[in-house]
């Protein structure tokens, strides 16, 4: 069945990927991302594959951004994947303040005000998945990543509430929660650790990022997307409030 998918931060990355691989498997895609340019560039490509995307500038941290964009897009929603995400990486005590609440903005409010603008469409319908996309960092912690971590605990809190407020439809609300990816946004971590630690970027990878994984190994896109898929299926009705794992045993100990 072909469904309508929004999708934050699908430009590049981790949504893009995504974006791209449900709409070539039939389902409509309104990529959104910070930058319109890079948001219709994206979308430009997936129609370019035979996919059928549109793109759309969206601020996911301002509020009156998201409430203004659905006051505008007024097509139904089946899917919402909230994927948009940034880092910072500080001590606390070095830790820009202003940059500590815009990751709570984008990463933690940010899905919260889009999940509350689909909710009326999605309850219209009697049908609706939001996914969102964690990390590992939602159920364990690292040094330096306080505003990232907190923001993304803070996310597994809320899937849970929304599951129960939407327990009275075929809604479900989940989150997806890998390890590290190799997106470029980890590329630049591993650079960055690197230098702070005066090491090279592979023992970055191996002393410090895969080190707690007994598997050893980044997560692949595919199986972001596998997860992402079966949530979305019918089948998955009643898998909600779900905290979903794909960390290469991380959480075993």
């Amino acid at each position: 069945m072909s469904q309508n998918v929004l999708i934050t931060g699908a430009a590049s990355g981790i949504g893009f990927y995504i974006a791209e691989q449900l709409a070539l498997a039939g389902h409509t895609i309104i990529v959104t991302d910070l930058n319109e340019q890079q948001a219709q560039q994206a979308a430009q490509k997936i129609v370019n594959q035979g996919g059928n995307a549109h793109g759309y500038a969206l601020n996911v941290a301002d509020s009156q951004a998201i409430e203004d964009f659905f006051n505008t897009f007024t097509q139904p929603i089946d899917v919402l994947i909230n994927n948009a995400g940034i880092q910072h990486v500080a001590k606390l005590e070095d830790f820009p303040a202003d940059k500590w609440l815009l990751l709570q903005q984008v990463m933690l409010v940010g899905p919260a005000m889009m999940s509350k603008a689909v909710l009326p469409r999605m309850r219209a319908q009697n049908f609706g998945r939001i996914i969102n996309i964690g990390s590992i960092h939602a159920m364990v912690a690292s040094k330096y990543k306080s505003a990232y971590i907190a923001a993304k605990h803070g996310l597994i809190g809320f899937t849970k509430t929304m599951a129960l407020e939407t327990g009275d439809a075929n809604i479900t609300i989940n989150t997806v929660c890998p390890a590290y990816v190799k997106t470029p946004l980890v590329e630049q971590q591993i650079a960055a650790q690197a230098k702070e630690h005066g090491i090279s970027e592979q023992q970055v990878i191996d002393t410090i990022m895969l080190a707690p994984m007994p598997k050893k190994a980044f997560i692949g896109l595919d199986e972001i997307l596998h997860t992402v898929s079966f949530l979305m299926a019918d089948a998955a009705r009643n898998i909600t409030a779900q905290a979903i794992a794909i960390d290469g045993g991380w959480t075993a100990q």
